[in-house]
């Protein structure tokens, strides 16, 4: 039974530094501070739900629209009004699971059933954890029927995404009660030893209603003025290095890389509560390629390019692909290769230590070249993704994107930012996700060439 420990004094010092490193956080790269970012960000979801969502659901619930209906607009919404992260697995690609099993089971009616009861607001907090109960006790077994009936494992919706996806419908209809479940504010709760997640849709969700509760009357104290949910969520996103609104927090110095997330740094009487091993950790530092890790490189007999290959390689190896390391030294090949058998993909990814960020069009003949040489031995393999992992990207690559789709074997041509591959790392290790390598978890993020952030991961598999 997952159960909330009383806040300690010491838990209350930590929470102070938090709340206060928000308020008093500095401008960003934006013009405005965290605050005023956030503050401008929860007008937008006010809005959205107040003018749209909440009526949408109304009709749902009253059987004005239809489920299909229903499923196709929150859709639409949520993509057009990134605000809650609900596009990601335990959300939207949730959805669509619970919809395409009762579909091909022929369950539609029941399923239409269960989520006009779910998914109304609950009158206490018994009434909330039957809801999160019965419904985690039907997605269980309408995954199971499913799978056994042939369905893919990957295809089958999951009751670990039960608390997000519920308690974001109950939060449209009353914002000030029911707090959504982000996977972010549950990891930054437990590494500050205030709750451990047990896995139980309700009573987890319970816990962490009523952990909320006791944090907005605490942070509204500390602030000395009133504290909102949505306030709480936004100081553990901070906390954590990245805001709601997808700007990082950290602050960036022309005198060398961003330090580390506040409340978060370096400090030998603070245990460790990053799951990431430190040759997966120390990826950023290394595609920074400052002169500091350029020193720390040379002492360590290597470069950080070379070093940087490794950690990559390192990363992948932990994430569960089959790994095969081609870099320095072995002619126009990328750096490396990530194969996820089971699900029929590969990935051949590329490392560059930039200070400056990357450039595209800077390897264009040799990128070619050897997507494809390589591609030629993965015959049997669905899709081929290309990687390049950076401190960053600069300039146009829609053009090279484009091309290289059309003129080579890969799918799709990803630019990752290397705090996002940590991030990814950190998102598989923490036992409270169950993140595949399959179209339901990290392949989702190749699906679709561009950029991708370490706020783009959080809110795809979180």
């Amino acid at each position: 039974m997952s159960s909330i420990p009383k806040i300690s004094t010491d838990h209350r010092a930590i929470l102070a530094a938090a709340v206060h490193a928000y308020l008093n956080a500095p401008v960003l790269a934006s013009g405005q501070s965290p605050i005023e970012m956030e503050a401008d960000f929860d007008r937008r979801r006010v809005s959205i739900i107040e003018e749209i969502l909440k009526p949408m659901l109304s009709d749902f619930l009253s059987d004005a629209i239809s489920l299909a209906e229903f499923k196709r607009r929150i859709d639409g919404i949520n993509k057009q009004n990134q605000l809650w992260g609900f596009s990601g697995i335990k959300g939207q690609m949730f959805f669509n699971m619970l919809v395409r099993s009762a579909t091909e089971l022929g369950h539609v009616e029941e399923l239409d059933h269960q989520l006009k009861a779910t998914l109304r607001e609950p009158v206490d907090d018994e009434g909330a954890a039957s809801k999160l109960e019965s419904f985690s006790d039907y997605v269980s077994k309408l995954g199971k029927t499913f799978v056994d009936n042939g369905g893919s494992v990957h295809s089958k919706p999951k009751i670990g995404s039960v608390p997000f996806f519920v308690s974001y419908f109950w939060q449209i209809q009353d914002r000030d009660v029911w707090p959504v479940f982000y996977t972010n504010s549950v990891q930054m709760i437990e590494s500050l030893n205030l709750w451990q997640y047990s896995g139980d849709a309700s009573v987890d969700y319970l816990a962490y209603k009523h952990l909320h509760e006791s944090l907005t009357k605490m942070f509204s104290s500390i602030a000395n003025k009133p504290f909102s949910l949505y306030d709480v969520e936004h100081v553990f996103w901070f906390r954590s290095g990245k805001l709601l609104g997808g700007e990082s927090s950290k602050l960036s110095t022309s005198e060398g890389p961003a330090p580390s997330p506040p409340g978060q740094e370096t400090n030998a009487a603070v245990l460790p509560v990053s799951y990431v091993p430190p040759i997966v950790e120390i990826i950023p530092r290394l595609a920074l390629n400052d002169s500091v890790i350029q020193e720390i490189a040379k002492n360590s007999g290597t470069t950080p390019q070379v070093a940087l290959e490794k950690s990559i390689h390192a990363a992948f190896t932990i994430l569960g692909y089959e790994t095969r390391g081609m870099g320095q030294g072995m002619g126009r090949v990328p750096d490396g290769l990530a194969i996820a058998t089971e699900e029929s993909y590969a990935i051949l990814w590329d490392a560059k230590a930039r200070a400056e960020g990357y450039r595209m069009g800077t390897d264009d003949r040799a990128i070619r070249q050897y997507i494809e040489k390589q591609s030629r031995g993965l015959r049997g393999i669905r899709n081929i993704y290309f990687l390049v992992v950076s401190s960053k990207f600069v300039d146009e690559f829609d053009e090279m994107i484009r091309s290289l789709k059309m003129e080579t074997a890969v799918n799709e041509v990803c630019l990752m930012e290397a705090d996002a591959l940590v991030a990814v790392v950190d998102q598989k290790l923490r036992s409270t996700l169950d993140v595949s390598l399959g179209p339901d978890g990290i392949q989702r993020l190749f699906s679709s060439s561009g950029i991708i952030t370490a706020s783009h991961v959080i809110e795809t598999l979180g």
